[in-house]
């Protein structure tokens, strides 16, 4: 579903993302976030917007996705007081880690987490910036659970309603909520 934003809001957040032809390969529609987040009000109402979906979630943790959703995510649990979890490629974190593959349209991926970063009492939001096939969200679930943690919900700031992301997540998503502040 689409979160509910403060009015004004959504217009500043389209505002301020920009479309990027041809990147990172032809035929390709980039959406950049980068200008959202070099201006403090957009960035500010988006962490905003974020934060009171963690209160409604009820989280206690928070997982960002390797990249765009840890700037996303950290500031979002410095202001909710809560802490920040980072799901990563595979091999970028020291110490025990639990893995987790998945497919893509070419290929397979694998992410990580610590396998210490969670417990039975955690209840998880999950925030990335896009959602689009839904891989890497529902992959990060499945860390999550098997982590011994609770999925709160799965929060995005766009979701791109042209593909199968919300589809794919469903089955992995279980009765967690997924909020997307824009669809486009």
């Amino acid at each position: 579903m689409t979160a509910e934003l403060p009015s004004g809001v959504r217009d500043l957040l389209l505002s301020r993302i920009t479309d990027v032809a041809d990147y990172p390969k032809p035929g390709v529609m980039f959406k950049d976030i980068t200008p959202l987040l070099a201006d403090p009000k957009a960035f500010g109402a988006l962490t905003d917007a974020l934060v009171a979906l963690a209160g409604q979630y009820g989280a206690t943790k928070i997982v960002g996705l390797e990249a765009r959703g840890f700037i996303l995510a950290a500031p979002v649990a410095v202001q909710a007081g809560i802490g920040f979890v980072p799901v990563r490629k595979a091999g970028k974190l020291p110490g025990a880690t639990l893995l987790q593959s998945y497919d893509l349209e070419y290929g397979s991926a694998e992410i990580e987490i610590h396998a210490e970063a969670l417990c039975a009492d955690d209840r998880v939001m999950v925030i990335d910036d896009v959602l689009a096939t839904g891989g890497t969200a529902a992959a990060s679930l499945e860390l999550i659970r098997r982590a011994g943690a609770e999925v709160a919900g799965v929060a995005v700031l766009m979701e791109l309603s042209f593909l199968p992301g919300r589809e794919r997540l469903a089955p992995t998503l279980g009765d967690a909520p997924l909020d997307a502040l824009i669809v486009v």
